[in-house]
Parts: structure tokens; sequence; C-alpha cells
């Protein structure tokens, strides 16, 4: 299982891109080390959930196809579809990978977000 965790950026000039989501390359690196264990799959699926105390999540799932109301994101290689649920909350999205002493995770940086839980994993819109 893959943990993310969501950041409420401000006073950050958004700046214009074709794609939904941008990579950072460690997050790029990431996913194509996780993928190279998993050869049937092509990508990952960032999807959203309702859940936590703050109303949303993200989630995280390898996947083998393309779903018909995917939004699909190639950069460097790396295949993101994004769901149909998600895609407007993800407009302007960066996706990085950190790793720290105690944690590594995906963090969504999301200048559309209005609030976060005090743990960072559920998010408003």
């Amino acid at each position: 299982m893959v943990r993310a965790t969501v950041r409420a950026v401000s006073k950050r000039k958004i700046q214009a891109t074709r794609a939904a989501l941008t990579l950072t390359p460690s997050a790029v690196n990431k996913i194509k080390q996780l993928l190279k264990d998993k050869p049937d799959h092509v990508g990952v699926k960032v999807g959203v959930r309702t859940r936590g105390c703050n109303g949303l999540s993200y989630t995280l799932e390898y996947s083998k196809t393309k779903g018909d109301s995917d939004e699909e994101v190639v950069q460097d290689g790396v295949r993101v579809f994004i769901e149909k649920k998600a895609q407007l909350t993800l407009l302007g999205t960066e996706m990085d990978y950190i790793e720290d002493k105690l944690s590594s995770e995906f963090v969504f940086n999301n200048p559309n977000i209005k609030g976060t839980c005090g743990c960072g994993e559920s998010f408003n819109i």
C-alpha cells in the first residue's frame, strides 16, 4: 500500500500546464521503481474517496489499463491515470515523493484545497 499526504498551498503562483497533474523528478523515480516489480501494471491510478475528518482523501492504486473516463498524464515515461471523480480536485496539483528518517510518502501539493485535517491525510475543496 502506498501512503499519500495532502498539503494546502497558499500564495503560490499557479503555472498554466496542459496536464491536470505534474510530477516532480522524485515522484517519477519512485513510481518507476514501484512499477519495476509489477510488469503487468502500466501505471498508477489516483482517485479520491470520502474519508477522514475533513471530507476527502487521495487513493493510489496500481493500474493495468486506463479506464474509460480516466484522464491520462504521461511524464518522463510514467503513466498516471486520474479517476473521473478526482479530475477537478487535482487541477494544477503537483505530486511529489518525500523521504525522511521517519517516513516516506507521496505528497500532493494542491492549490485548490481550502482546508486539511491535522494529520494531513484528508482535505476539503
